[in-house]
């Protein structure tokens, strides 16, 4: 099933954000690309991952600045936003440019 017009474009952007969220968090937290593949929507991240302490997440926000041209407001930044991998593709196609 083919899909068109804006839903169509909403679900390409929302699999372009989710692919770059997986590769910022392979490239800045060191997993392998095949374990954040298996990450799926309900996935934990910050509390879940060791990798992912608060240090990283600066990394991680500022890599996402910086592969989708976004700019992320200090208090924008909660542990609801980093609860789930959903949750920060979710921020992040919020943010990115249509």
């Amino acid at each position: 099933m083919q899909t068109t017009g804006r839903q169509g474009l909403d679900l390409q952007a929302t699999k372009e954000v989710e692919a770059t969220v997986r590769g910022v968090l392979a490239d800045v937290l060191g997993l392998s690309p095949e374990r954040v593949a298996g990450f799926e929507a309900n996935t934990p991240l910050f509390g879940a991952l060791p990798e992912l302490d608060s240090m990283a997440v600066a990394g991680v926000l500022t890599e996402l600045e910086d592969r989708l041209g976004i700019l992320i407001e200090d208090d924008e930044v909660d542990g609801e936003m980093l609860e789930s991998f959903g949750s920060l593709v979710a921020f992040a196609s919020a943010k990115a440019p249509a």
